[in-house]
């Protein structure tokens, strides 16, 4: 059986996590790497605002390629796009399709649907329409561990940047916040979990506010490199 080839669309958060744990459930699919954009002027993950070198830490815990998209600041939608093209046009003889973390937001899905269509690539989104209060305590109960790197202070309380993502959080949360905060209410960093092979151990630094978000600064720290016993490679 020929195994349908995935590339993830990988933000470094828990939904993309999660993602890849469920790809990884199906027989018919291999993973064949992880695709993240990159600030080229600050070296990040554009909007969770995590480090490079981390996002290689977590691609290398996976046991997967990361392919990296630079993108320019200030980044209009046409620079997106285009650095987005120029991305997938080599990968696409390699791929059958591209995966991505999305829960419920139709023109979200709609716009990546459009963009992998003239590339002819399959868009699959394995998380659709879970329920996202279950689906947050599953991921906990799971073993994944994440951070939360920036929130959204009009939809979130600020003092949550550079808290773990676990079920004392889920229980603070204001009722208007989604569990997995798939309106924008914030925004994680996974640190171990069932995709991976072993834990990415960080420490959270500064917390700084710009341009109307609140960012937790994560480093790289030394520790033991706890084995996930869910891994699968």
């Amino acid at each position: 059986m020929t195994k349908k080839r995935v590339l993830l669309s990988w933000s470094s958060g828990k939904d993309s996590a999660w993602c890849l744990h469920a790809l990884r459930q199906d027989a018919q699919v291999e993973v064949a790497g992880l695709l993240t954009t990159f600030n080229r002027t600050a070296g990040r993950v554009a909007m969770h605002a995590v480090r490079r070198s981390l996002v290689e830490a977590q691609a290398e815990a996976a046991n997967l390629p990361l392919h990296a998209v630079d993108l320019p600041w200030p980044c209009p939608n046409e620079a997106y796009e285009s650095a987005m093209r120029n991305a997938m046009e080599p990968l696409r003889t390699a791929i059958d399709a591209v995966a991505f973390g999305d829960l419920f937001l139709e023109d979200i899905r709609a716009y990546r649907e459009s963009k992998m269509r003239p590339l002819n690539l399959e868009p699959l989104f394995p998380l659709w329409q879970q329920e996202t209060g279950p689906l947050a305590r599953t991921m906990i109960e799971s073993g994944l561990k994440a951070v939360l790197t920036c929130v959204d202070p009009k939809q979130c309380p600020a003092g949550f940047a550079g808290r773990r993502f676990d079920t004392d959080l889920l229980e603070r949360l204001p009722g208007n916040v989604d569990p997995c905060g798939e309106n924008g209410e914030f925004h994680t960093f996974v640190t171990a979990g069932p995709m991976f092979s072993h834990d990415v151990n960080v420490t959270v630094g500064e917390t700084l506010t710009r341009e109307g978000f609140v960012f937790a600064d994560l480093h790289p720290a030394e520790g033991p490199r706890h084995q996930s016993p869910g891994f699968q490679s």
